[in-house]
């Protein structure tokens, strides 16, 4: 869920040009080990004997104009706060690249949508300048939230992701009257058909994606007791959504799971088919909480370099921040609350902020014991 869509995709398309100008020259200043610094005289897709060890991958999807010293967007506490000072040539996706090369923590900034979101991370996973073969991937974007389960400024782990783009659609005009919308499941009998073991449960066809759940439910344990920031602004944002208690409660962290979209729906009509397409798709396991449009593309990039030994899908966790509500409150049109919001999501500066405390927890945790978390996930 972004925010001045066309704003956001006109500063995207300019930084990606400025990194591409930078050739295959990665920054001087920041000092570097001499291994690395071999790495990076590697022109970007090309062979490359040196390598440069990652040990967390923060993935985030976008940034508002600069990635510092302005208004933040995903990435920029990340860049700012980490240090990830030694920029990376990448030409070959939306956006260069940012190392510490103490940490080892690698920042990437995919691009809105799954299309972008998968070929980032593919395109990641196969340049041979990087070793990713111990690395966890954090997913940490901002992303809309059900009111009837959580609040804006709440931090999300999840443990299913769950595409909403590969479907059937008759337009909501000419459906039956007994359908509940024109939107349902590829190889099902419509969207009143709710009989599971009559659809495919497999992820390779891209529907859905379960995450390691012990790794999800350990990064929940580490974190579910940190207190997120709470503001006059979130309480009054929160205050017309009566009658529904989790949205008008602090922010917390809890968990969760993620629908990834590329259309950027809104409403109590959307958002009731939201928890439906989840708990269809993953038999009833799951809950629609956060409503974003990346994950399922970025996961099934991850799913296939496992496959040939460049990442390990086991190693990915998705925390979500509520930046706004999937829907508007009581006695307003969901047009008019939508645009609204699109000037300026009431959560976002507070969801911006969760993100980096809730997740800087767990890459933290991880790398003051990296021996024992190189070698195999925590429980």
């Amino acid at each position: 869920m972004m925010l001045q869509m066309k704003g956001l995709r006109h500063a995207a398309i300019a930084l990606a040009l400025a990194g591409m100008a930078t050739g295959a020259r990665a920054a001087t200043t920041p000092a570097v080990p001499p291994a690395v610094a071999k790495a990076l005289r590697c022109a970007p897709g090309a062979a490359c004997a040196a390598k440069i060890p990652v040990k967390v991958v923060v993935v985030t999807m976008f940034e508002v104009g600069q990635d510092t010293g302005d208004a933040p967007g995903e990435f920029q506490f990340w860049r700012e706060r980490r240090k990830l000072d030694v920029r990376i040539p990448f030409p070959q996706s939306h956006h260069d690249l940012f190392y510490n090369p103490d940490s080892q923590i690698l920042g990437m900034v995919t691009g809105m949508g799954s299309i972008r979101s998968a070929t980032a991370t593919l395109a990641l996973g196969l340049d041979q300048r990087f070793d990713l073969s111990h690395a966890y991937w954090l997913v940490a974007g901002i992303a809309g939230v059900d009111p009837h389960q959580a609040t804006i400024g709440s931090a999300v782990w999840a443990h299913y992701l769950v595409d909403g783009d590969l479907a059937h659609e008759i337009d909501a005009r000419e459906i039956p009257a007994d359908w509940k919308s024109g939107y349902f499941a590829l190889h099902s009998n419509g969207p009143n058909d709710t009989v599971r073991d009559k659809r495919p449960q497999q992820a390779n066809e891209g529907e859905m994606f379960a995450l390691n759940p012990a790794l999800a439910d350990w990064a929940y344990g580490l974190t579910k007791d940190i207190a997120l920031p709470d503001s006059a602004q979130l309480a009054a944002a929160r205050a017309p959504f009566t009658g529904m208690a989790p949205a008008q409660s602090p922010p917390r962290v809890m968990t969760g799971d993620n629908l990834a979209a590329m259309t950027f729906w809104h409403g109590g009509l959307m958002t009731q088919w939201a928890h439906d397409w989840v708990d269809f798709w993953t038999g009833g396991k799951g809950v629609f909480v956060t409503s974003a449009m990346e994950e399922t593309g970025t996961f099934q990039s991850i799913d296939y370099l496992a496959r040939i030994g460049r990442a390990d899908r086991n190693r990915v966790m998705v925390l979500r921040g509520a930046s706004n509500f999937t829907m508007p409150p009581p006695g307003v049109a969901p047009a008019d609350y939508l645009l609204k919001e699109n000037n300026n999501y009431s959560g976002m500066r507070a969801s911006l902020e969760a993100l980096y405390t809730v997740g800087s927890k767990v890459v933290d945790t991880l790398l003051a014991d990296w021996p024992r978390y190189a070698k195999a996930p925590p429980k």
